[in-house]
């Protein structure tokens, strides 16, 4: 028997081993194993099992063992493994390392535990302390008997007992009355303490619709697997996500629930325990190391049927894996940043295709992929056109920014009289409202009225114009959102020394200063990457938010989705129309996503919502369509410009990245491999030269891009693949592959 085994080193290939006789009826794909490589001992993992090898039986070294300190991978994530290292354009060793985390990988993190004292022998302790209890040398023993006789306890809960001594506890050890024992402790991921347990609601229609299609693709035979179920905001999915999975775990299988911000987790997580209490486990990046190590082993081991969490969660190891739900499709957070650059949507319809299990995509607004796929039969498409109770949709008003009096000197007119009047009747009623500007920070642009001179990042630019330093009032700071850079504010204009410096533009937290001065009657929270720092911290303000100790919550996009309030009436939307400006075809649907998830946010209680959207293009179809829930209309206008232009759905796009100090090597290898990749060009596909991206420069290295868009990529793509793995670029230069690339910024 041969063992094709891979390594923690990047070199994109297995190699065989002989399995030892002893190990030839336990070793299974998956297992870490321990073997010789070169002059050293390695740990890898089985890729597969072979009769034969295409190398001599006498070249062949021998396994060692198996490794025991290590997690095995199910033998399933290993085949979806290999599929994503051929798709993603990656090494075999970086997708199989995506499989585990690295807590759990690393055999670095160890269970905790604690020691347990106990009593060996029931009957001899009480015959000791009904002699010794009164007894002056012997009164601490007996208390530390009688302490344990209710159950074994750990030293910090002996050390409660009144006259407890370590002495006397070794005395009890050496007389053999008392032992002590290893147990392991759970880290506890949860954070928000005991959730009361619910119950499933009365199913509506739609409810009820969308249930019986999910009876039909977790049924074995299936021909069909994946659900796009397009509810409008508040129709009620999470609930039939609840008893979909209710469904699964009846029929004895498992189920894997993602969700695209790990801010949502807390809230999500929330409402899955109270409906399946400790059959649920929790992934996501926010975990210690030890907290990720305990959840995912309580999975391996079986000890769970439920996962919820972020894009990661998706790698959960669940046996007999019966439903996987991908709640707001459509988030670009699915896609992963770094190789291998999977899009943790389309790695689940793969995972349930591998695993015979369904697939529910959930969303208000789906993504143009998953309704070009839906309409073209390959998802079912279920609607749930109606909010839960039949609330009305919230009413939207459109603000005008152009037509508002120039403001004052000094003064700003973020707030609209509109929204200033409506936010303060929500509050005077005892309502809440949630401010929306997806932009962070104090301020972006540093200007010297004086001598001209801007603060911008040295390292970065986009279109030949440096990238401005967006400022922290808060922190005193200026910072490069895309480098990370981080000075201290400037007092004085650096050039010239003159004091006149201003900053102009509107962050979330500037928002949050102006709020608070118009709205001094106010509970005022905040909520962005900034200054939400912790899962704690997530928790703490949403916690606060639902028990109406915070009237006005302030947020970027993590608190435009998937958040329900029900005492939130208002939502107030400032620049509406920033992301329209963004050179990328998908601007205008992340625009209308946006402003739908949002607004949807109001109204989800006894109380009707109000939406006022303040923009400076209200003629721009992507708003219109927003403002009156038009996704039909949008997603027939955006699929009709999408077609003519040969962008996705209608072809697939492959971004070939590359990067480096130097701009004319990065320029030149770019042109190269674009060269080399010619002959593998078939038909209706296109390859562009490589130009500079649209931000050509980050932390000091020039970016070049070039395109790929086209249906029949399959071959262009392994020679893609051979190219970025196995070919040097120059030195100082770097080359990376984004399938199915959600931007190209």
């Amino acid at each position: 028997m041969i063992a094709k085994v891979i390594i923690d080193v990047s070199l994109d290939r297995d190699f065989d081993y002989l399995v030892p006789p002893e190990l030839e009826n336990v070793i299974r794909v998956g297992m870490a194993v321990v073997f010789r490589f070169g002059n050293s001992r390695r740990t890898g993992y089985v890729l597969a099992l072979a009769e034969s090898s295409s190398y001599p039986a006498e070249k062949l070294k021998a396994l060692d063992s198996i490794c025991t300190d290590r997690a095995h991978i199910p033998e399933n994530l290993i085949t979806l493994g290999k599929w994503m290292a051929e798709y993603y354009c990656c090494s075999q060793e970086q997708a199989i390392r995506t499989l585990l985390p690295a807590a759990v990988r690393s055999g670095k993190v160890r269970a905790k535990s604690r020691r347990i004292y106990y009593i060996c022998d029931q009957e001899k302790a009480r015959a000791f302390i009904e002699k010794n209890e009164t007894v002056a040398s012997a009164v601490q023993r007996a208390a530390v008997l009688k302490a344990l006789q209710a159950g074994p306890l750990a030293l910090e809960e002996l050390r409660l007992t009144p006259d407890f001594s370590r002495s006397s506890l070794s005395t009890l050890m050496r007389n053999e009355l008392v032992a002590v024992k290893e147990e392991i402790v759970r880290r506890e991921p949860w954070g928000e303490g005991e959730v009361l347990p619910s119950a499933p609601l009365e199913p509506t229609e739609d409810q009820k619709k969308a249930l019986l299609m999910v009876d039909e693709i977790i049924r074995p035979d299936s021909e069909k697997r994946v659900i796009l179920l397009h509810g409008v905001t508040n129709s009620g999915k999470t609930e039939v996500y609840l008893q979909a999975i209710a469904k699964v775990i009846a029929r004895g299988r498992s189920a894997i629930v993602l969700v695209p911000e790990i801010s949502l987790t807390p809230q999500t997580v929330r409402r899955f325990r109270a409906r399946f209490g400790d059959q649920l486990s929790v992934l996501h990046s926010r975990l210690s190391d030890g907290e990720r190590f305990d959840e995912w082993n309580r999975i391996n081991a079986g000890e769970v049927g439920i996962v919820v969490g972020a894009r990661s969660a998706l790698f959960a190891p669940l046996q007999n894996l019966g439903l996987i739900i991908v709640d707001e499709e459509h988030e670009s957070t699915y896609k992963q940043s770094e190789a291998p650059r999977y899009m943790a949507r389309d790695v689940a319809v793969m995972r349930g295709q591998l695993e015979k299990a369904g697939v529910i995509l959930g969303s208000a607004t789906p993504s143009a992929e998953s309704m070009y796929n839906a309409r073209n039969g390959k998802f079912i498409l279920c609607t749930m056109s109606s909010q839960v109770a039949n609330r009305p949709a919230p009413r939207m008003e459109v603000v005008d920014m152009r037509l508002l009096p120039a403001p004052e000197p000094g003064k700003s007119n973020i707030f609209s009289p509109a929204l200033l009047e409506a936010v303060r009747q929500r509050v005077d009623c005892g309502e809440q409202c949630i401010l929306f500007l997806n932009r962070r920070g104090y301020a972006r642009v540093m200007h010297c009225d004086q001598c001209g001179f801007d603060a911008c990042c040295p390292a970065c630019s986009r279109s030949n114009h440096p990238i401005h330093y967006t400022y922290s009032r808060s922190r005193c700071t200026l910072s490069c959102h895309l480098c990370g850079t981080v000075i201290p504010a400037y007092e004085k204009c650096p050039d010239c020394g003159s004091p006149e410096i201003r900053y102009s533009g509107t962050g979330t937290e500037k928002l949050e200063a102006m709020a608070r001065g118009v709205f001094s009657f106010a509970r005022i929270a905040r909520m962005d990457s900034d200054n939400m720092k912790s899962n704690e911290d997530y928790e703490d303000v949403l916690e606060r938010f639902r028990r109406g100790e915070i009237d006005i919550l302030i947020g970027t996009q993590m608190i435009a989705k998937g958040l329900h309030f029900p005492n939130v009436t208002l939502v107030g939307i400032i620049n509406a129309d920033q992301g329209l400006s963004m050179p990328d075809f998908r601007a205008p649907e992340r625009t209308f996503q946006l402003i739908t998830q949002v607004a949807g946010r109001a109204g989800r209680g006894d109380y009707p919502g109000e939406v006022i959207l303040q923009t400076w293009q209200p003629d721009n179809d992507a708003i219109i369509s927003a403002v009156n829930f038009d996704f039909e209309g949008f997603s027939e206008y955006d699929l009709e410009f999408r077609e003519l232009l040969g962008f996705p759905p209608f072809s697939r796009l492959i971004a070939v990245h590359f990067r480096g100090e130097d701009e004319a090597s990065v320029r030149r290898y770019g042109e190269e491999i674009v060269k080399e990749l010619q002959p593998y060009v078939l038909e209706g596909t296109s390859i562009s030269a490589p130009l500079p991206a649209p931000i050509e420069r980050i932390k000091g290295k020039y970016r070049y891009v070039c395109t790929i868009k086209g249906t029949r990529l399959k071959v262009l793509r392994q020679a893609l693949r051979i190219l970025a793995l196995h070919r040097t670029p120059p030195k100082g230069v770097e080359m990376y592959v984004d399938v199915d690339a959600q931007s190209i910024m």
